[in-house]
């Protein structure tokens, strides 16, 4: 397997940078979560580029995108569809919803009610739907890239742990440094740069990436590696609630996908440490007063004896 994990991650960066300008780190992480068969939840303040960036990535991948504003009246079926009577056929005809799709957008998913935020639940976990009794599964891959501004929270729902966890990351974009800025003024001078950006990855390539970043070798120090980090987490005084075997899960999955892009068919503490912010930070409850998780984290990771060893073998 060697580098070409490296070098797909460098065709998508390379094709993505024509649009987006200078998010390599969140391109990387994206294609994890997308590689380790997971979801990814943006939150950043408006005009960041988060919409940009999943159109950007469905269009490199040649798969298919649907984008849903959420907001207070959305309904479950608007999401995933509705059977509506054809007077023609005089019979009830599917109307598929915009969950029918590769790359879904979910804008705003916070304004949703609870009930509409729940009706992608089954969509994201089971990769299906269940419509009048009668399920159906969903394309593959089915990535859902849900984005919510952090600093409004009039006429918003917030996301219950149950959903938050269905997320394998959650990421901010962040804005550009002056460099970037003056980059992307002179991209967008004349035209928008997504609208002639072409796909560089084909169906079978992003078929061939999943299946390698799943057998991606695994030492067996990593797990308990993972296993001390999830451990730490529930025996910590800042932590109310800690991280459940589903997090430690992710977070495997995750270092395996990350691990591939970076070139190599095996798993090193690195790869464990290098996405262990963005996979674990909003599955943990912090006690009163303590507001940062992601600093929570990185600390607790830093009192935890790293495993050493011949990782190849």
């Amino acid at each position: 397997m060697g580098t070409e994990g490296k070098v797909f991650l460098d065709k998508i960066t390379d094709n993505i940078g024509k649009v987006i300008v200078g998010k390599e780190t969140v391109i990387k992480y994206l294609l994890t979560a997308l590689l380790a068969d997971g979801h990814v939840l943006l939150e950043d303040v408006p005009g960041t580029g988060k919409t940009k960036l999943a159109k950007s990535l469905a269009r490199t991948l040649n798969i298919g995108f649907s984008r849903i504003q959420f907001t207070p009246d959305l309904l479950p079926s608007d999401i995933t569809g509705i059977n509506v009577f054809n007077r023609k056929e005089n019979d009830f005809v599917l109307r598929k919803g915009p969950v029918f799709t590769n790359i879904l957008l979910a804008d705003e998913i916070n304004r949703a009610t609870p009930r509409t935020q729940a009706g992608l639940l089954e969509c994201m976990e089971e990769r299906q739907v269940t419509i009048d009794g009668e399920t159906m599964k969903l394309d593959s891959p089915f990535f859902v890239v849900a984005t919510q501004n952090p600093i409004e929270s009039a006429g918003t729902f917030a996301l219950p742990e149950a959903e938050l966890d269905r997320f394998i990351m959650k990421l901010s974009v962040g804005l550009p440094n002056k460099e970037e800025e003056v980059d992307i003024l002179n991209k967008y001078m004349e035209t928008d740069p997504l609208d002639t950006l072409e796909s560089v990855i084909n169906a079978a390539e992003m078929k061939n990436a999943r299946e390698a970043a799943a057998k991606v070798k695994v030492s067996d120090c990593i797990p308990e590696y993972i296993t001390d980090i999830s451990q730490a987490s529930r025996n910590h005084p800042e932590i109310s609630l800690g991280i459940s075997a589903r997090g430690s899960i992710a977070l495997l999955r995750c270092a395996k996908a990350y691990a591939y892009l970076s070139g190599r068919d095996y798993v090193v503490p690195d790869d464990v440490k290098a996405v262990a912010v963005p996979v674990l930070a909003h599955r943990i409850k912090l006690g009163i007063g303590i507001g940062n998780p992601g600093k929570v984290i990185s600390g607790m990771l830093a009192g935890i004896k790293v495993p050493t060893e011949n990782f190849e073998n």
